[in-house]
């Protein structure tokens, strides 16, 4: 079932009268869930059951169901399987032919789409946390920006500077929207061209810590991601002259990716969106 992911007056009446009734909750983390009892007044036999263990508590969970227990089962905050543990759960116990009832709620996707305004007819690609470096994170997002749907993202405190820059340097015009702490005390949410969004990230200090949900908005294909005849991606990053693709060769084995296309386009005159789209493309080949 969902639980709050900020304010704790966002949760159902059906779950809470669900949380009183069941015989265990299960959890993701038995100190968070403990305190959102005590909140309403609740006591119940916690189950840990998150990342690390899932497999293995979900065998205890249907253990329990074939005893004809009634089990609940919350993430830390919002809805479990989504970003969160829960999907092995529910197949497990799907498997061993258990009913299985998913109680809606809060959600940081959805209301950040509706806080966005930008879902339309084409839909929306979810991708939680891209990869957390290296040429999976680079081949995750040169995906994310070459496609024209809404895409949303999760993105921790200590990443999303880089992520705003990376999106930044690879749609520049494309709006986006930042939605920072959801539902909690200090929420903050701002629509705002990609460009801008570093800017509106150092405009506040306390605006680098707490949770974000990136949407970025819908927008149309990039020339320099249409499919090739070949069915491969067109890279106009091939275009760039062999001297400035060395020199950003040689920048990135000393310099993070940022530094090295920002000295390589000053040193060769070639675009920075180029560069850093080949940056990009030649990470994703190495992988």
């Amino acid at each position: 079932m969902a639980t709050p992911i900020g304010n704790r007056a966002d949760i159902t009446l059906r779950a809470l009268h669900v949380l009183a009734r069941v015989d265990v909750v299960a959890c993701e983390d038995t100190r968070v869930t403990a305190q959102l009892l005590a909140y309403y007044g609740l006591g119940k036999p916690l189950l840990a059951l998150h990342a690390h263990n899932e497999n293995e508590a979900a065998a205890r969970v249907v253990a329990l169901l074939a005893q004809g227990q009634a089990v609940a089962f919350v993430s830390d905050a919002g809805t479990p399987g989504v970003s969160d543990p829960g999907a092995r759960l529910v197949a497990a116990a799907v498997a061993a032919g258990h009913r299985v009832l998913p109680l809606p709620g809060a959600s940081s996707v959805l209301a950040a789409l509706c806080a966005a305004g930008d879902v339309n007819a084409q839909g929306f690609v979810f991708h939680g946390f891209l990869p957390a470096k290296g040429a999976a994170r680079a081949s995750a997002l040169q995906e994310l920006l070459a496609d024209p749907r809404t895409q949303v993202v999760f993105e921790a405190p200590h990443r999303i500077a880089a992520l705003l820059q990376g999106l930044a340097a690879g749609a520049p015009a494309r709006t986006l929207t930042l939605a920072r702490e959801l539902t909690k005390q200090f929420e903050e949410i701002a629509t705002l061209p990609a460009a801008q969004a570093s800017a509106w990230l150092a405009a506040e200090p306390r605006r680098a810590r707490g949770e974000f949900v990136l949407v970025l908005h819908a927008g149309t294909r990039r020339a320099d991601a249409a499919p090739a005849e070949d069915g491969g991606v067109a890279d106009d990053a091939a275009a760039l002259p062999a001297a400035a693709r060395h020199c950003l060769a040689v920048l990135q084995r000393e310099l993070p990716l940022r530094q090295a296309v920002a000295l390589a386009g000053e040193i060769s005159g070639a675009p920075r969106n180029a560069l850093y789209r080949h940056a990009l493309q030649r990470s994703a080949d190495d992988a």
